[in-house]
């Protein structure tokens, strides 16, 4: 099992309800076949650079232990997730 660092950014117009929704999927698809060791939610913050015409992220990052299929899975939920800006997963 190795650990992974896992940094999305919202669309900070997101809903709470729907961030929620994406948080709990997210950390479940980990808990499936891993740990989650940490959540940080870093919440609303301004974007270094405008991206997608958006100058405000919601900024979510979870610590988790996992095998090596999980971060393909997750990288593949975050690209299909509308309201996901950025995102990047990083072993540790």
């Amino acid at each position: 099992m190795n650990k992974y660092e896992l940094m999305y950014i919202l669309n900070a117009n997101t809903g709470d309800e729907k961030k929620t929704q994406l948080q709990e999927k997210f950390t479940g698809i980990i808990e499936a076949d891993g740990q989650v060791e940490k959540v940080d939610i870093w919440g609303q913050r301004k974007l270094a650079y405008e991206i997608k015409k958006l100058n405000e992220g919601y900024y979510v990052l979870i610590h988790f232990e996992s095998s090596i299929d999980v971060p393909k899975e997750i990288d593949r939920n975050l690209k299909i997730a509308d309201e996901v800006i950025r995102h990047m997963i990083v072993r540790k």
